[in-house]
């Protein structure tokens, strides 16, 4: 092997090291739990949507470390609450922050948000 193809493999592992720290320093979470949120965010996602009226379909959902935050405004305590419960039912959630704000009927809740 010449000097020219260790060089070059030095530099390809160190490459994929880089990277592969990079992946878990930028987020601090590796690239499966970044996977495993995502998919946990979409599936909260479909959950809401299911429901009879479309007013989950409103709240925005992220996920950090299998903890499901939603956000958004809400007609009412019990969307507010079904939402949290439904959140709560899928497989691989391990806690629900509820900060949905339930919107008073003739009461533009946007600007207190905004």
């Amino acid at each position: 092997m010449n000097m020219n193809s260790q060089f070059s493999i030095v530099y390809v592992l160190l490459l994929v090291l880089a990277m592969t720290a990079g992946c878990k320093g930028m987020t601090g979470k590796t690239a499966q739990e970044n996977v495993d949120d995502a998919t946990l965010t979409a599936s909260v996602k479909a959950k809401l949507g299911t429901e009879k009226t479309s007013y989950l379909t409103r709240v925005d959902v992220d996920t950090d470390n299998r903890i499901v935050y939603l956000n958004g405004i809400v007609d009412s305590d019990e969307q507010k609450s079904r939402a949290e419960t439904l959140a709560s039912e899928v497989d691989g959630v391990n806690g629900v922050v509820n900060n949905l704000k339930v919107q008073k009927h003739g009461h533009d809740i946007s600007r207190e948000l905004g």
